[in-house]
C-alpha cells in the first residue's frame, strides 16, 4: 500500500523560509512525476511545483523565484524550499506522486501559516 506523507510545515512569519518533505513509500514502481500542490481555506487545490524524475522542475508563476523542487531519488522523497514567504502563501500544502503505472497518491498535507 502506497504511502504519502508530508512534513516540515508550520508557522512563519513573513519574509520567513520553511522546507517542506514529502516521503513516498509501499511500491515496488519508482516514481515519475511528484507535485506540490496547496489548498489556502475556502479555495480550490492550486498547483505549486512538480519535478520530473530526471529532475526537471516547473513552477506556478506565483512562486517562481521564491520556492525551489528537488527531490532524491533513492529515498522516494521529494522537497519544497520556500523562501522570502508571503501571508497568501498560508495554505495546506499537498504531495501528489505518481507511480511508474500512472496512478496517483495523495498526502494528508502539511499545514503552512506565514502571519504578517
Amino acid at each position: 500500500q502506497v504511502q504519502v506523507v508530508e512534513s516540515g510545515g508550520g508557522l512563519v512569519q513573513a519574509g520567513g523560509s520553511l522546507r517542506l518533505s514529502c516521503a513516498a513509500s509501499g511500491t515496488i514502481f519508482s516514481f515519475t512525476t511528484m507535485n506540490w500542490y496547496r489548498q489556502a481555506p475556502g479555495k480550490q487545490r492550486d498547483f505549486v511545483a512538480r519535478i520530473t524524475s530526471s529532475g526537471s522542475p516547473n513552477y506556478a508563476d506565483s512562486v517562481k523565484g521564491r520556492f525551489t523542487i528537488s527531490r532524491d531519488n533513492a529515498k522516494n522523497t521529494m522537497y519544497l524550499q520556500m523562501n522570502s514567504l508571503k501571508p497568501e502563501d498560508t495554505a495546506v500544502y499537498y504531495c501528489y506522486v505518481i507511480n511508474g503505472l500512472g496512478r496517483g497518491y495523495w498526502g494528508q498535507g502539511t499545514q503552512v501559516t506565514v502571519s504578517s
